[in-house]
């Protein structure tokens, strides 16, 4: 048998990208709808576990203590949550995924891998010193470092949310704006506390406002993983086999 000409191997090799590619679109509508209800489950243990962990830490203020603080170096709640927030973590992995895979939109895609590259950033982010610590000058480089994931989750929480307002229609724009505006104001306002964190000071209702900032967001996770479901199962077929082209 005469060996296969160039054409015959490419020919050979797009097929099975064809194949490949059909096969990964069929699991991936399998995969959407549990993977988009792990947005839901995530917004909703994250709301829960920022409200009520510190229930678990006598003298704790959810009002006027922020929520690094639950996961502090020597805190007795870090334990705790730092197993819910891996659960929390693989959940918005599978979210964020299934929406960067397979959103119907460009703009939901990138909000998508945004979410998705801001929980893997998040993985690594390093704790802060209790208050007592610090004030006594027992910061470290782990304080600073948290800081620096502080602003960075940040940027990706805004990009997510901007990109994601261009994917639906004008109520859910609106909304996402909006979300915009409460986390952004809320969490600068949050950052006018951290010198008196550092100095072990009173920081009233610094809680109240971190959460406003978090949990507004966790919130648009959970309305955007609705609104995903409720996109027709065409649309969505029809966007994967959009970027399976380039492979037929």
């Amino acid at each position: 048998m005469a060996p296969a000409t160039w054409v015959e191997r490419f020919d050979r090799g797009r097929a099975r990208l064809t194949v490949r590619g059909r096969a990964s679109a069929h699991w991936l509508d399998l995969a959407r709808t549990p993977l988009l209800t792990c947005g839901i489950l995530a917004g909703v243990l994250y709301v829960a576990m920022t409200l009520f962990v510190g229930l678990r830490w006598d003298g704790y203020s959810a009002a006027d203590q922020t929520i690094s603080e639950l996961s502090a170096i020597g805190a007795p709640t870090r334990p705790l949550w730092t197993v819910l927030g891996t659960i929390y973590s693989a959940l918005m992995i599978g979210f964020g995924w299934i929406v960067w895979t397979s959103a119907p939109h460009r703009p939901l895609r990138i909000a998508g891998a945004l979410l998705f590259a801001q929980t893997v950033f998040g993985i690594f982010w390093p704790p802060m010193h209790q208050r007592v610590v610090l004030a006594a000058g027992g910061g470290t480089l782990t304080d600073t470092l948290h800081i620096v994931w502080t602003i960075g989750t940040g940027v990706f929480f805004m990009g997510a949310l901007g990109f994601g307002a261009a994917g639906f229609g004008k109520r859910f724009r609106l909304y996402s704006l909006a979300t915009m505006a409460i986390v952004f104001a809320c969490g600068a306002w949050t950052g006018t506390y951290a010198p008196a964190i550092q100095a072990d000071m009173p920081t009233p209702w610094v809680g109240v406002w971190e959460r406003l900032n978090t949990n507004a967001f966790m919130v648009w996770i959970a309305v955007l993983a609705i609104a995903l479901m409720r996109v027709p199962q065409p649309m969505v077929t029809d966007a994967r086999r959009a970027q399976r082209a380039r492979y037929e």
